[in-house]
């Protein structure tokens, strides 16, 4: 087997994992762009896959998902990065960092990592890159980027998600 196709199930499997914890916290999951053509059909908890963005390079891009929760009062875009097994992917990391920066439209972005393939110091150099920064947008609000772990995101949503 090639090990594009492995990265790519072993990828599918952390996007499936986050959208199980996000689902049994009461968000709907569905297709970015069924969601926007039947915006008034679906409810207001939701985690949206495939969401657009316009990248640092002025490409059409897209992250895994877009977060919105009219109860929680979020609308937080989610990019999920899995290395299992050593590559070049890492060297992706800066341009991820700079398209959450400069391109990302929203306020806050959590970057879900993990996996053990990462070069050493690949996942220490993008969690201090985001720590302790603040990005001021255009509109003066402050950007909040996160850089968590499979354990830490599901720490992050029992704490920030009551179950009902």
């Amino acid at each position: 087997m090639a090990k594009g196709s492995k990265g790519n199930r072993t990828g599918n499997l952390l996007e499936r994992t986050l959208e199980t914890i996000l689902s049994q916290k009461g968000f709907e999951v569905l297709n970015y762009r069924n969601w926007e053509k039947n915006i008034d059909k679906h409810g207001t908890e939701l985690l949206l896959k495939n969401a657009p963005f316009t990248t640092i390079y002025k490409h059409n891009g897209n992250t895994e998902y877009l977060l919105i929760s009219q109860k929680y009062d979020l609308r937080i875009r989610i990019e999920c990065k899995w290395q299992q097994t050593s590559g070049s992917v890492d060297e992706k990391l800066p341009y991820l960092y700079l398209n959450c920066v400069e391109a990302m439209p929203e306020k806050h972005i959590i970057i879900l990592i993990d996996g053990d393939g990462w070069k050493l110091g690949a996942i220490a150099w993008l969690k201090e890159a985001v720590k302790f920064k603040k990005y001021t947008t255009t509109d003066s609000e402050d950007k909040v980027i996160q850089v968590f772990n499979l354990k830490e995101t599901l720490t992050w949503a029992n704490n920030t998600f009551e179950n009902d």
